[in-house]
């Protein structure tokens, strides 16, 4: 008999643990990750009257792989786009959870007298609240669509993002060792240099690659050029110095672009769910019961400051963002508990071999216990805010209500602001690639064509192929918002905004010169007045060149069609609502869809015979049938069943437009009894009007609605009918038709 690899056993009793976990706790509508954790800790060598794993090493590998694809997964889920717009409420409550409680977790891990990256892993472990436990809980408490459980969510956004960024920070500081504040300032630049640049140049070529391939992309090899996509991220990632679980987050982030994005995440959710489970009881099988009785202490404090810390920190932070004080206690509430990121920095601390080897079964215990708390603590919310208001001071509820109350005016868009910042990132994301192509070409392309010509020759065309290939954004940051609106209107509304405005532009001209001169000057030996004139000359053919204009216009537009296809896709499919939705004239107006029933009475009409518009002073924008959109539908446009139909009108006006439009056909006995179809045998006498005529001429469609299915004749075979076939005596007709028509038509006599 073969002997079976330890690894594929091991696998085999992880899996099974875990089903039966799963099954169990989905019967007690438990988080499926807790039943992950219990399996893990059944199946470790810590509990010795269950089976247990015999290498431990060989599943840490498959754990490793279970993070890069839950971060994955989780990249396909999040989006910039998405980031931007939770807006400013939600990421001032999350920077202020994650640098409170940051620093909370810090002491009680020096109370404890713990190490220092003990306690700054503890403070990341602490920070991060649990999103997928908190998205069943609102589910079954049936809070998902209340106004706090949206800010709670987009908080959630927040702080994922900022959990990747604390691991890169986390992760640099354990390899150096080094708490300097110039170590982390160069971490958090790397950080950000390659975040833009992956992102970028990620947008720009796979959206596009993906489009060519797309009559090649069967499920089966989409779902390998994905994992391809992604495990190839993680190899940059790691070459570049920061984590694999950082590389496929990024990954995913940019494949949540695409118009794919939902067939990816589809196809990979099998293989997430699979290797997430083994992750999860991994997570498990470093729980030692001796080990949580040792330090019952503090399980007993991190839980509390963890309860405790994220309710006060929470409803101080959105309170702070100009939410009500019922609000912030709502969204406090809901986000005392840590989950899945905490295992994942807890993983981080042991593979780097940087934190003690107790801080794991700690971090689960508290984990277990916060999520079994967390439905509880959001359903005493409420009565705790009524205790609260009730008791609160006088002066503190005016102070409160004048506070949150003043944060809800819109603030007016300065134009210098808006001006600068647009500039500002033109600068950056230009620079960063300009930056990546110099290093690319002065580490590996010079060099070649060095080795292969001359070092004169090859130092010319390596400087010459570099300046070519940066010279579209080089253009961008010098020429870019000279002529926007913004730009014009303050260059016309005073003098004095001038000598700024062209200061914006000298500056901008000086980064681009810094960046020709160091190539020339890396490259060549030449005096400064020479260098200085290349400069200026490659500049001025910079500004001048018409080709190089529409070049940075062409990449540029790429780029964005690239970003929002996805987006136009799915407002073209109806769904997502438009862009102008949110900017309509009137605030009493907005966009609503409506689907038309199957019954309805407006079925197979015009819009002009409707007159939607003066009967209820609503107007449609779009018909939506199937994958094909109608956009401002003319009036001689027919309404069919199941038209998806996007109305523009006000609130009271969408009221009744609703309510009539979902008025149907009344259905009654004597409908469908009218309408029941019957079949009869009709036969062709000597006295029949139908004798020496076709069916075209006999009018049995035409004029009695019915038609022949068949006709016996001599032989007695039922057959089909030929159109031009005139009909002869003896012929039986079979007819069918509804009831008054068969009868009329049978009825029929010379």
């Amino acid at each position: 008999m073969s002997h079976l690899p330890t690894l594929i056993a091991d696998l085999a009793l992880i899996l099974i643990c875990a089903g039966v976990m799963t099954l169990i706790f989905k019967k007690l509508k438990q988080p499926l990750v807790l039943g992950y954790i219990v399996a893990g800790f059944l199946a470790s060598p810590h509990i010795t009257f269950t089976p247990s794993v015999i290498d431990k090493a060989n599943i840490q590998t498959w754990a490793d792989i279970g993070v890069i694809f839950l971060l994955f997964a989780l990249g396909l889920e999040f989006s910039f786009k998405k980031l931007v717009k939770v807006g400013g409420a939600a990421v001032i409550a999350a920077c202020t959870i994650i640098f409170c409680m940051m620093l909370l977790g810090v002491g009680v891990g020096l109370c404890f007298g713990w190490q220092r990256m003990d306690c700054l892993f503890l403070g990341g472990m602490i920070a991060m609240s649990s999103t997928t436990i908190i998205y069943k809980a609102f589910d079954d408490l049936g809070l998902s669509k209340q106004n706090f459980a949206k800010l709670v969510l987009s908080i959630l956004i927040i702080e994922d993002i900022l959990a990747i960024v604390l691991m890169v920070v986390l992760s640099t500081l354990a390899v150096s060792s080094n708490f300097e504040g110039t170590e982390m300032l160069f971490s958090i630049g790397k950080l950000v240099f390659f975040l833009i640049l992956w992102f970028v140049v990620g947008i720009y070529l796979i959206p596009e690659f993906l489009k060519r391939c797309r009559k090649l992309m069967s499920d089966e090899t989409l779902l390998i050029v994905s994992l391809a996509l992604c495990l190839g991220m993680v190899v940059v990632a790691d070459y570049a110095g920061f984590s694999a679980a950082f590389g496929a987050f990024i990954m995913g982030s940019i494949l949540a672009e695409t118009v794919e994005a939902e067939s990816i995440e589809h196809i990979v959710k099998p293989v997430k769910d699979l290797f997430g489970a083994v992750f999860f009881v991994s997570v498990g099988m470093m729980v030692d019961p001796v080990m949580i009785g040792t330090y019952i202490v503090p399980i007993i404090v991190v839980t509390l400051v963890v309860i405790i810390g994220q309710s006060l920190f929470a409803t101080f932070g959105v309170v702070l963002a100009g939410k009500p004080l019922k609000t912030a206690m709502q969204c406090g509430f809901s986000l005392t508990q840590i989950g899945e990121f905490a295992f994942i920095i807890a993983a981080l601390g042991v593979s780097l071999h940087v934190t003690s080897s107790f801080l794991y079964p700690i971090v689960v215990a508290v984990s277990v216990i916060t999520t079994f708390l967390t439905p509880y603590m959001i359903r005493v919310a409420d009565p705790a805010y009524l205790y609260v208001d009730k008791h609160l001071p006088h002066s503190w509820r005016k102070f409160l209500t004048r506070y949150t109350a003043g944060s809800q005016t819109v603030n007016h868009e300065n134009l210098w602001h808006k001006l600068l910042l647009a500039m500002l990132k033109i600068v950056v994301v230009y620079s960063i690639l300009s930056l990546a192509i110099v290093f690319i070409s002065l580490r590996w392309v010079t060099p070649f064509f060095r080795d292969t010509i001359n070092d004169f020759w090859g130092s010319l065309i390596g400087a010459g192929l570099t300046i070519l290939l940066i010279s579209p954004f080089l253009r961008a940051i010098m020429i870019k918002k000279n002529h926007s609106i913004e730009f014009t209107t303050l260059w016309n509304d005073h003098r004095s905004n001038r000598a700024p405005l062209v200061a914006t532009i000298v500056l901008r001209v000086v980064i681009v010169i810094t960046f020709i001169m160091f190539i020339i000057a890396g490259l060549f030996k030449a005096s400064i007045s020479l260098m200085i004139g290349t400069t200026i000359l490659i500049v001025v053919l910079m500004v001048g060149s018409r080709r190089l204009k529409r070049q940075s216009i062409l990449i540029e537009r790429r780029f964005f069609q690239n970003l929002r296809s996805r987006e136009i896709r799915d407002e073209y499919l109806g769904d997502k609502q438009p862009a102008y939705a949110g900017r309509l004239l009137s605030h009493d107006l907005h966009l609503a869809d409506y689907e038309i029933p199957g019954e309805s009475l407006w079925s197979g009409k015009t819009l002009m015979e409707l007159s939607l518009a003066k009967k209820y002073g609503v107007h449609v924008t779009s018909i939506l049938r199937g994958k094909r959109r109608i956009n401002i539908p003319g009036g001689n446009t027919r309404i069919f069943p199941y038209d998806k139909i996007q109305v523009i009108g006000t609130d009271a006006q969408l009221k009744i437009f609703g309510e009539i439009m979902a008025q149907k056909v009344e259905l009654d006995v004597e409908t469908y009894e009218k309408h029941e179809l019957i079949l009869r045998q009709f036969l062709i006498d000597t006295d029949s009007p139908f004798i020496g005529k076709t069916i075209k001429e006999s009018g049995v469609r035409d004029k009695f609605h019915c038609f022949i299915a068949g006709v016996e004749r001599s032989n007695n075979m039922l057959m089909t009918v030929d159109m031009d076939t005139p009909f002869k005596e003896g012929d039986v007709l079979w007819l069918v038709g509804e009831k008054d028509n068969v009868y009329q038509l049978v009825g029929q006599k010379n």
